[in-house]
Parts: structure tokens; sequence; C-alpha cells
């Protein structure tokens, strides 16, 4: 153990004193230092203290001078401002008063850089002369955003000094004004002093100066502000102006004083901050002399006392640590041996002796072969050690067998390393023995049974695989895992449900580390839910899923997958899946089918009596009423016959259409089709508050088709607009809702041109999760929809050889919903025509 100057500073004083009570000739030396360097310390901290005593107090009688400079500065504008208003108010000569007063404000504004405007206004705040005179380059008061800041702050002031009837001042006005202006500093932060002119109790006037802030500094002596920096403050600590941009060192003084510049000013606070003094190289240098020999001194009497120290120690720290050596030696459980250059033995320790059997006077001094070695293995052992010897040992280590005294066989790992000794010479090679018996025993039955387990697990038609949740490795796999999915774990991820994202593993094991030490115990083997999982890769193979956590080998956190393929097992319930929606939607739709029928035949009868009865009674009528009655009643009942009559016919249509017969088509004006629409939909739409608009394009051509049919499909249309404004809209702000849209024109965008119809709405549209599903049949975002009319109203479309579909309406920032257009093409002729044609 070497001596470490440290280790004395780690000493209680009563310690350190009795490590060095043998050298008395220490003390006197030490002492005398340490009271030189405390006498030095005290009066350099006394010069130091007087020092900042002298500069604080000289600090305080600069910022007084400078706050008198600036408050007698103020006392004299004002007062000769208001000298000005007494010669005003005494004067009879009104231009040679105006010319008088003017050469004297003037000269006010030219003597004192602080102010820079001086306008006398009126008794009615009319502006009788500005100074300087006002011009459209020079007046930067009435351009730009500061304009109105500077005529309320101008106007709040006259108002104050007329209620008081004494002079008065605005609060700091801060002016935006680019940087690159030249005056941009001075005028930056403003205020105005106004002073009332009053004759006989009446205010006739008003002296108004426009003070700048920056030039309040320019009243201090540039002497004082070469050595000392000035801020004014407000109370809140708002910078209004700074004399230098140079900043003061930490080290600087600092005092501040409130200025009062008039009765009612704001509140107004003068900073001095100090610049650091030049440097006394003399006074530094003394006191770095003095300091550098005491340390010097100091280091020295250390570096003596600690070669005393190494002297007495040395005896003592060799024989701790032989002491130590010895007793680390006798009770590791390695056998260890030293040989010299010869290769004969020069030591042994006790775990040596004992697993040999032979004690130390009986083995030290003997060569190989060595008799604790096996008469059969001497010649493999011989070899073995000088190779070992000459190749300076393996890492590794050598396998070895030695026998007992008794006869017994221990197998044994031997480890080689060369004796180098304080002068960096080989002198021999130490050698550690290892008794490896039991555990070679253990790792061979080890590799039995893992040969055993290997073989069930190669021999299983399933997946079977580990994976490191730390590294994200693959541990194992088995035969059917690597024929199915490689050598590596992108298999295993696939099948949990992580490709792409191995992070997932990773994050459950990191939980697991910060929830408590060591893995929880209910954690592991506990298996998983089995998942049917689908492979993403293409393949449609699906396999069923188990998965546990297991800790591995190694201590580390362990995910076991066992996958069963049930490819055939899924195509075999697909199909059943299939065929059972199949039966239903044929069932359906074989009851939709009966139920048309049954409406048709029993709504036939009472529509046709409606009709006659609307006939008959307009017979009877006739000729027995007023002619003014009978032109509001016999129309009426004619549209009552003919609308019955429609809905026979419109039963009678989608009867057929669902017995699947063909449109029963005619060229038909496409206009009068959605004018009709309108006019069955519009009561409807007035009733809730809404309203339809159409645009129709002109010169529209007839088109082929069945317009009864056609005209279900736009009602149907229609009213799905009119419920999902209804939706959006609560029934006071529907008067803001815009109506629902109906178009018709020719798609030139397609070869050959299409009839488009687009119904519109601004409702809140359809949901994204929805909108490919709401044509199919008996599908409805309605709590009271069958899910059948727009399923009707597509296979009506495509009856016609047309498409029809739906597109939501987004807002300009593409984050809302803001309604919904259903679009219809049509061909302009049919099938048929062209056919035939």
């Amino acid at each position: 153990m070497k001596f470490s100057a440290f280790s004395l500073l780690r000493l209680s004083p009563i310690q350190w004193l009795r490590k060095i009570r043998g050298f008395r000739l220490v003390y006197t030396p030490l002492l005398a230092i340490v009271l030189f360097t405390a006498v030095m310390g005290v009066i350099l901290g006394t010069l130091q203290l007087q020092e900042k005593g002298q500069q604080e107090s000289a600090l305080f009688r600069e910022l007084s001078f400078a706050k008198q400079r600036i408050q007698l500065r103020f006392a004299n504008n004002t007062d000769t401002l208001m000298t000005i208003n007494r010669e005003i108010a005494a004067a009879t000569d009104q231009g040679k008063l105006k010319q008088i007063t003017y050469e004297q404000a003037d000269e006010l504004v030219m003597n004192n850089h602080e102010i820079i405007r001086i306008i006398l206004l009126g008794a009615a705040n009319d502006r009788l002369w500005t100074v300087p005179p006002s011009n459209t380059k020079t007046d930067w008061m009435n351009q730009g955003e500061n304009a109105p800041l500077i005529n309320d702050g101008l106007k709040t002031t006259i108002e104050l000094s007329r209620v008081t009837g004494r002079a008065a001042f605005s609060q700091f006005i801060t002016l935006n004004i680019a940087s690159d202006e030249p005056l941009a500093k001075e005028r930056k932060n403003i205020f105005w002093q106004v002073v009332p002119n009053i004759v006989g109790g009446e205010v006739i006037g008003y002296i108004a100066a426009l003070y700048t802030t920056q030039g309040i500094l320019d009243v201090i002596p540039a002497e004082l502000k070469s050595l000392y920096r000035f801020t004014l403050l407000t109370d809140n600590e708002k910078l209004l102006a700074i004399s230098s941009d140079r900043n003061t060192p930490k080290r600087a003084f600092s005092n501040q004083t409130s200025l009062d510049i008039g009765v009612l000013s704001p509140n107004l606070i003068l900073r001095i901050d100090t610049y650091p003094p030049p440097t006394n190289l003399t006074f530094r240098m003394l006191i770095g002399v003095v300091l550098g020999l005491c340390v010097f001194v100091i280091w020295s009497l250390w570096s003596v006392l600690k070669q005393m120290q190494v002297r007495q120690e040395a005896e003592a720290n060799l024989q701790t640590e032989t002491s130590f050596r010895n007793a680390m030696e006798d009770s590791t459980p390695v056998g260890i041996r030293a040989h010299d250059m010869q290769k004969r033995i020069t030591y042994v320790n006790r775990a040596f002796c004992e697993m040999t059997g032979w004690n130390s006077r009986e083995l030290i001094g003997l060569s190989p072969p060595f008799p604790f070695w096996p008469d059969s293995r001497r010649d493999e052992l011989v070899e073995k050690m000088n190779r070992a010897l000459q190749s300076d040992g393996v890492k590794t280590g050598i396998e070895g067998a030695i026998l007992h005294k008794d006869g017994t066989l221990i197998q044994t790992r031997t480890f080689i390393a060369p004796l180098i000794n304080e002068k960096g010479k080989q002198t021999g090679w130490v050698t550690s023995l290892i008794d490896i018996s039991e555990p070679k025993k253990i790792r061979e039955e080890l590799a039995a049974a893992q040969e055993r387990f290997t073989t069930v697990l190669e021999g299983l038609d399933a997946a079977v695989s580990v994976v490191d949740l730390e590294t994200d490795r693959l541990l194992f796999a088995n035969r059917f895992y690597r024929e199915k999915f490689g050598d590596d774990s992108k298999g295993h991820f696939q099948l949990v449900g992580n490709e792409g994202n191995n992070r997932t593993l990773r994050d459950v094991a990191e939980d697991l580390n910060d929830s408590a030490p060591g893995i929880p115990s209910p954690f592991l083997y506990q298996e998983s839910e089995s998942e049917e999982v689908e492979l993403s890769d293409g393949s449609n193979r699906w396999y069923e899923v188990r998965t546990r956590f297991i800790p591995w080998v190694d201590g580390h956190l362990a995910q076991l997958l066992i996958a069963t393929e049930i490819t055939q097992r899924k195509a075999a319930e697909d199909l059943a899946r299939q065929q059972e929606e199949r039966m239903q939607f044929t069932s359906r739709l074989t009851t939709m089918g009966e139920m048309a029928s049954s409406l048709a035949h029993e709504l036939n009868q009472p529509l046709s009596a409606i009709s006659n009865y609307c006939m008959g009674v307009a017979k009877r009528l006739e000729g027995h009423l007023e002619p003014s009655v009978g032109k509001e009643i016999l129309p009426a009942l004619a549209k009552a016959s003919e609308q019955a009559h429609r809905a026979g016919t419109i039963i009678q249509r989608i009867r057929g259409f669902v017995k699947r017969s063909e449109p029963q088509r005619k060229a038909s004006a496409i206009d009068e089709i959605i004018n009709d629409a309108v006019g069955l939909v519009e009561i409807d739409a007035h009733r809730h508050r809404l309203s339809i608009q159409s645009e129709i394009a002109d010169n529209l051509p007839e088109v082929d088709l069945d317009p009864v049919l056609i005209l279900q499909v736009l009602v149907n249309l229609l009213k799905n607009g009119l419920d999902s404004m209804r939706e959006a809209y609560p029934l006071s702000s529907r008067w803001s809702a815009q109506p629902v849209k109906i178009s018709a024109d020719l798609d030139t965008s397609t070869f050959p041109a299409m009839l488009r119809i687009q119904v519109t709405d601004s409702g809140a549209g359809i949901a994204e999760s929805a909108i490919e599903h709401i044509f199919e049949p008996f599908f409805s975002t309605k709590s009271d929809g069958m899910g059948m009319g727009l399923n009707i109203c597509r296979s009506i479309v495509e009856s016609h050889h047309g498409r029809l579909w739906a597109k939501n309406i987004m807002d300009s920032a593409q984050t809302k919903l803001v309604g919904c257009t259903f679009t219809i093409l049509l061909p302009l002729e049919s099938s048929v025509s062209v056919e035939n044609t």
C-alpha cells in the first residue's frame, strides 16, 4: 500500500498531531507561516473594506449632484415656460407678442437638448405656433402609428393641467421607431409638460413642451458620464434612457434615487453604476508574491513530512500486504502453484496441496512429469503444458486431470500466466487450477437433456421461437419455424403483431425492470390467450398464436411463441360465413320483393279509388259552383287525382324493378323531372325552415330514361339532404343555413359526354367509416332507416347504365366535414338505341 498525500487530510486534528509528534522542528516555521498569512489576510481585508466605503461615498455624492442638476434644469424650464405665459397674458400687441414668445421658445429648444418641441395652444386647444416649425419632412409627430399615442398623451396632460390649474406632466410614451432612423434612440421614450396660462382665474391657453428621456441624461456633465453609467427607470423597472451601452462588471457598485421633476410628474428613478477602476498592479503583485511564498514554504514542509512518513509506514504496509496475500491464497478454493524458468515448482498454496494430497515440502522442487499426473495421460499433459508456456498461456484454460494421492481422479482446468519481477523481467510462471469435475458432469447431463428436448421440438408441426426482449434477437427456432420464416426474428414479430415496431416487446422489458427489482413471478409462464393472426406478407396464411414470457438461460427476459398454421381452417370458416351471408341476403331480398308486391297490390285499389272519387267530385261540381270558386277547387281536385295516379305508377315501377324488369324508357326532359322532384319535396323543406335551390344548364338534350324511377331517385336524395341539414342545424339557426342544391349539366370530361345531376347539402357529411357502405343493402346511418333507399337508388341508376356515388365536402382547412355531394351520371343515349343505330 503506497503512501498518499491525501491520507493525512482524512485524519482528525489529534490523529494528525500524533502522526508528526516525532518531528518537532516542523512546528515553529509552520506556526510562523500560519500567523503571517492570517495577519496579511486581515490587512488586505481591511484595505478592501475601506476602499469599498470610499467608492460608495463618492458614488452617492455624484448621484446627488446629477439629481440636483436634473431637477434644477426642470425647474428652470418650468419657470421659462411660465414667463412666456405671463408675457402672453400681459402683452397688447399680438404680432409683436407672437414674435417675442416664439424667439424665447426657440432659444429654449436650442439650449436644452431634452426639449424637442414646444407648442403654444389657445383656450380651445388650437395650436398657435410650434417650435421648431413643422413641415412634411420633420413633422414625425403626426405621421405613422405613433401620432395617436403622442396626441392622446398631450390631450390627457392638458386636461390634468386644466383641472388642477398647475403645470402637469404626462405618462412616459414609448414610440415604435425603426432602429435604423438617425434619432431613434433619442426619441424612443418621450413625455409632455403642459403649463397653463391663467388670467383672472380662467385658463386662456397652454404652452406644452415635449421632453425625451434620453435628453434628460444630457444635463449630466460628460466627465461624470465617462466615469459612471446613468440610467432612467420607471417604478416597474422599465428602462427609459441609458447614458452608455457598455456593460458594467459584476463587482460594480450601484445606487439609485427618485427624481422629483414637478408636482404632477410621473415617478422617475435615476440609477448610477460604476465602471471598474484601474488595476493596482504593484499592490496585486505584492499580494501574489506573499501568498506564493507562503504556499511554497507550506508545500516544502509538507513534502519533508511526507518523505518522513513513507519510511515509517513502508514496513507496516509491506507486512500487511504479505499477511493479506497469504490469507487470500490460503482461503481461495483455486489451486495455485509457481514455476521457475526450468519449470520446477517453487510455490504451492493450501488448496493445491488439498487437491493433490501432497504437502508443500514434497511438491516444491519437482519437475514435469509430475507424480500427481495420471500415468496414462502424462505425455498428453506435458505437451499441453509446453504449448501453453510457449504461447504465454491460453485465455480459455487447458483441460487436464490430477490424480489424488488416494487414487481419486479430478478433472481440472488450468490457467497459466507469466511471473514478472519488479524489474520487468520474467522469472517463471504462475498456474491456477480449478476443479471442474462436478460442473463437467452436470454439463454432460444437460447436453443429453438438450438433445432430447431439441429432437422433440424439431418434430413438431408448429413454429416455436424465442426472442430476447432487450435485443430483439432470435434465441431459438425449431425446424418448422426456420422452413417458414428463415433464421431471423422477423417472422416472430409478424406473428405477435409487432412487425416494423420491435420496440413494443422492449418496452415491456423496461416496464418490468422499472416496476420492481427482478421479474415478477406471476408475470412469468402466464400463457396468453390464443390469437388468430394473418401474415402481412400477402401469402394469406393464418396462424393460431400463443405466447408467454420466460426467463432465458442468461437471466434476461424472453418471449416464447408457439404458432400453429390454420390457413385451411380459416378458408373453410370464410367459405361457410360467405354462404351464410348469401343466404341471409337472398332471404332479405326475397322478403323485400314479397313486401313490394303485397304493398303494390294493397295500395293500388285505394289509390285508384282516390283518383276516381276526385274525378267524380270534379264532374259533379262542374257547372254548380261560382266561377271564382271553381277555379280554386277543380284544379286542386285534378292535381290530387294526378298525384294518386302517379303514386300508383311509382308503386308499380318499384314492384317491377324489384322483380328485375327493365325500366320503361322514353325521351324525357331532365329539367321537368327535377322541377317535379323539387315540387314534391319543397313542402316538407319549408315545414322545417329549409330551402331547395335548383341550377339547370340551358339547352340540355332529352334523355332516354324512365322518368318515374329517376324522379323517385331524386326525391330520395333531396330528402336525405334535408335530413342531414336538420341534424346539423338546430331549428333556431336554420335561417342562416345554405339551401340544398340540385344541379344538372353535361359532363364533358368523359367520352362520350354524359348527363350529370348533383345533389349537394351543407350538413355534417357522412363518416369516413360509413361512406363506403351506404349503398349496401340494409345498411343505414339513421336510427329508423331500413337501409334500402340508397341501394335501390344506385340499382335504378345502374339499370340505366349510369353511375351514382357520394363524396364529402371539407372546409378550407381540411379539418372538418361541411357537407356531402351525391353525383349521378346518365348516358345521353341508351345502349338499346346505340345498338339500333
